[in-house]
């Protein structure tokens, strides 16, 4: 009976735990609205009236988010002088959007899957799935400035120089594709290091192309990236690709391997297919040793999966579908060579010729 005590105990804290850091969800994105973990880190150690002046808001509100935010372990404050800051670790993962461990960005990813729940609970219930273009605008934000940071440490200096002969090419000049570009991080971010290439996004969600365009606009690139609104299956009349590469996307479509059999029809005599996808095992067992692997079912069953099951085909690999799934899409789209090229936690980079 004690030992049955004991880890109902156990469990209980465990679920308050869990209640507590999906309330801190909300209180982050206020954070992140309102500028108080970039103001907080500009400022120094403060007290809630000297960071309420900084930031223009009401102090007796502020106190009250700096105590949960102490709580929770996001900021660090000392009792004596009644100040609150950011110390390097804390600063970097919230505060430093364009460093390579920016995390705040997932917060407002998180609130996405709140504010669309109905939605998803409907979906269970009819089978139907729901379409990217059905989701509110913050997932669209929240995926973008939660993907970046990994791209922005990875993307250059690791990903593209692990693929057989590409960064050469995109040195001399080279025609590149991104398909599922959503706002198009990556895409300009290839295009400031590789002046000579060009560059062309496709997505299939109108708005998000509208973004992309006004942030290559902003970035300087918008001579050398376009983008188009087309889907992963029918995208790209033109010349053909060098390059193209997909984002965390293939396991989001309802027919993957028609999919990936049109970026291998669209690549040029020696193109290459680069593939990111979440860094996971092919199967549950072992997925469930890995820290990201709730983030991965969490982020599959509100987005991924009934994104798939809302279109033609509905495989709904989910996100966690693993190397030997996707391996298996790739070989039946036609493509006959798959060379793991780049294990970045969370990601998987999957180099695919021929």
């Amino acid at each position: 009976m004690a030992d049955s005590r004991t880890r109902l105990e156990i469990f209980q804290n465990k679920i308050a735990g869990e209640v507590g850091a999906a309330m801190s969800v909300s209180l982050a994105v206020l954070g992140e609205r309102l500028g108080l973990y970039r103001t907080l880190a500009s400022a120094g150690p403060s007290t809630s009236a000297e960071l309420a002046d900084r930031a223009g808001v009401n102090e007796r509100n502020l106190r009250e988010w700096l105590a949960a935010q102490a709580a929770s372990g996001y900021v660090d404050y000392d009792d004596a002088s009644g100040r609150f800051w950011l110390n390097d670790e804390q600063r970097a993962v919230l505060a430093d959007e364009d460093g390579p461990v920016f995390m705040a960005g997932g917060f407002e990813l998180i609130a996405a899957m709140f504010l669309d729940e109905p939605k998803v609970a409907a979906a269970f219930l009819s089978g139907r799935g729901l379409g990217w273009h059905e989701r509110c605008d913050c997932l669209f934000r929240g995926t973008e400035r939660f993907f970046r940071p990994g791209r922005t440490a990875n993307l250059l200096k690791v990903w593209l120089p692990a693929l057989d002969g590409v960064e050469a090419k995109l040195k001399v000049g080279a025609r590149v594709a991104d398909v599922g570009c959503g706002h198009g991080a990556a895409i300009i971010m290839m295009a400031q290091a590789f002046p000579n290439s060009r560059f062309v996004g496709f997505d299939y969600h109108g708005p998000s192309v509208v973004q992309a365009r006004a942030a290559a606009q902003a970035a300087g690139v918008d001579d050398r990236v376009t983008f188009q609104q087309a889907a992963a299956k029918d995208f790209g009349d033109g010349p053909e690709f060098d390059l193209i590469t997909m984002f965390d996307a293939l396991h989001d479509m309802g027919d993957p391997v028609g999919a990936a059999r049109h970026l291998r029809s669209r690549l040029a005599a020696g193109g290459t297919c680069m593939l990111v996808e979440p860094n996971a095992a092919d199967g549950l067992a072992e997925n469930l040793k890995n820290p990201f692997s709730r983030m991965m079912y969490a982020a599959s069953t509100m987005i991924c999966t009934p994104v798939s099951m809302s279109q033609e085909g509905a495989m709904a690999l989910g996100a966690a579908a693993g190397p030997k799934r996707l391996t298996d899409v790739a070989l039946q789209a036609g493509f006959t060579r798959v060379r793991r090229v780049a294990e970045e936690s969370p990601s998987l980079v999957l180099e695919l010729q021929g």
